[in-house]
């Protein structure tokens, strides 16, 4: 084999065969070695997920052969030996090859040497494929499923290819099913899925996620196009369609973003769409939302910081702290407790809002290990606190995602042990965007924590429809009532009213009131009319931090 440089024209032929071959899936990858020059080009995606030093290589097969297991080496080396000997036309092999992680997948790799106009060897490629992968269709549309939507996202960061990308649902298709039957309700998705991928066509890809969410990722120019594409979409499901003789109208919901920064990864890219999702569902009776990339005081890029948030979560939450927020007694005003607030610092964005990554993070996979770290670090923090006042009760805010873990009550359960922090002084606290999970579960979890001495505390109570429904269904020991309710009450006469009848129904249900967001001697002052049992806000205390905390009285 020549260990001369390779020409220009060679290597411009060997490119215009990779990309040839590279249409073949995007489930395999794909490498070309001109055999003359032992110059090779590989797949992108096989370079980044496994470590290699380049797309373009001298001597690959050596370079390859250092990841393949010890046990399956030999087998390797022997094939590659006979194929640049000439004793071979190309290889058929299974092994194990080394990811940059270090684990171990199973991989067939297919080859095929490739002659000149006089019979001798010229290129030798193929295709290797990952069988830890899933398959990437969806056997109920032929659509390609999640796991191909994440690869396509992830080429796209990795090829820095600008691209819309949007996620449209079927709204309360739960009801479909349970009128119709899942047999018609399996149609509907078909015909969804087959509608946008004819509409779509060739300008982006469609996918079939989870359920009855579907995702686009196309290059059109603009958001707004997205924005209208789906307006036509939305009328014509409203207008109503017939399956098997049935007619039926369809509600639609859709999130989208933009990709055009880079420094992130898919999984960021698909909380911040589902973030986007989540509120044309829940807020916007399914308008278009589109994720607002930039935050109000910089132009930095949001993405890239939810990236860098998100990333902290995996590196032992780097940059996460805490602070605290007193609750006093209504009538004392002494401390009876405090909440823990969540926050993140970084040399590159200094303090970040709250606001800015919580409601995004709070739906994420990895948000409930962040989620055990805030309870591990608060009861710990808690327990100084304690020692001075026998009385205090520490809040700790739930997520969704948390509490639909299987394991979540066994976790809070391991870390009150592991803390020595008694659980009937904890209070943990749940929005009522805990509606989005099955209502029999968040019952039999508030039910088995108060059956061990925590309390449970609504938050946000009168910011969503469903609020009063949750009173009455579930038992809680508390309801927070949000500070936008009682911002004007020093001069809104129907305020007070809101307020007195918050109040009365939440004592109907056997549960005492906090109020947020008591900045005024005036507010505090009507408020105790109300029969509240505590406050919390900037008149008592802006949040601070453990230290400060104990200093208070």
């Amino acid at each position: 084999m020549s260990k001369i440089k390779i020409p220009l024209q060679r290597k411009k032929k060997l490119d215009s065969l990779f990309e040839a071959l590279s249409i073949t899936g995007d489930d395999i990858y794909v490498f070309l070695c001109d055999m003359n020059y032992d110059y090779s080009r590989w797949s992108k995606a096989l370079v980044h997920e496994f470590g290699l030093p380049s797309e373009y290589m001298e001597g690959a097969g050596a370079i390859w052969e250092e990841h393949i297991h010890p046990e399956d080496k030999k087998s390797y080396h022997d094939g590659i030996e006979d194929i640049f000997a000439h004793n071979a036309n190309g290889h058929d092999m299974q092994y194990r090859a080394r990811k940059v992680n270090g684990d171990y997948v199973v991989c067939t790799c297919r080859g095929i040497v490739i002659t000149d106009e006089s019979g001798n060897p010229e290129y030798f490629g193929g295709a290797i494929r990952n069988h830890s992968q899933e398959s990437q269709v969806d056997t109920l549309t032929g659509l390609r499923n999640q796991y191909g939507f994440f690869e396509s996202i992830s080429q796209s960061i990795r090829t820095h290819t600008e691209t819309k990308i949007g996620i449209i649902g079927v709204n309360k298709f739960a009801e479909i099913n349970e009128v119709y039957g899942y047999r018609f309700g399996n149609r509907v998705i078909q015909h969804v899925g087959r509608f946008l991928m004819e509409h779509v066509g060739s300008r982006g890809g469609t996918y079939r996620l989870d359920g009855s969410k579907f995702a686009v990722i196309t290059q059109i120019q603009s958001m707004k196009e997205l924005k209208e594409n789906y307006a036509r979409l939305r009328s014509y499901y409203r207008e109503g369609i017939e399956i098997d003789g049935t007619f039926i109208t369809l509600e639609l919901n859709a999130g989208a973003l933009e990709l055009r920064d880079f420094d992130t990864d898919d999984k960021t890219v698909y909380a911040c769409l589902n973030f986007a999702y989540d509120e044309s569902k829940l807020k916007k009776h399914g308008d278009f939302v589109a994720f607002k990339e930039t935050r109000d005081h910089d132009d930095r890029g949001r993405i890239v910081m939810l990236h860098n948030i998100r990333n902290s979560i995996t590196k032992d939450n780097k940059g996460f702290y805490l602070l605290y927020q007193p609750v006093v007694d209504a009538d004392t005003e002494k401390i009876i407790g405090a909440e823990a607030l969540l926050r993140w610092k970084s040399k590159k964005y200094g303090v970040v809002p709250p606001d800015s990554f919580i409601p995004i993070l709070e739906g994420d996979p990895l948000f409930p290990d962040l989620g055990e770290w805030i309870l591990k670090t608060a009861t710990s923090d808690a327990k100084k606190i304690l020692e001075k006042n026998p009385d205090f009760t520490l809040n700790v805010n739930l997520s969704y995602s948390q509490i639909e873990q299987p394991n979540f009550t066994d976790r809070v359960w391991d870390v009150l042990k592991e803390t020595g922090f008694p659980a009937d002084h904890l209070c943990l606290e749940i929005t009522e965007r805990c509606r989005l999970l099955d209502m029999d579960l968040l019952k039999n979890v508030i039910v088995t924590f108060r059956a061990g001495g925590v309390k449970i505390a609504l938050d946000d109570f009168g910011t969503g429809y469903s609020s009063i429904g949750l009173v009455k269904n579930l038992p809680f020991d508390t309801i927070k009532i949000d500070r936008s309710f009682v911002q004007r009450i020093e001069e809104d006469d129907k305020e007070r009213k809101l307020v007195s009848n918050f109040a009365d129904a939440a004592s109907t249900f056997g549960a005492r009131v906090c109020v947020e967001g008591i900045e005024t001697e005036g507010m505090r002052d009507i408020l105790r009319e109300y029969g509240i049992y505590s406050f919390q806000g900037y008149f008592y205390s802006k949040p601070i931090d453990i230290k400060e905390l104990a200093l208070m009285e």
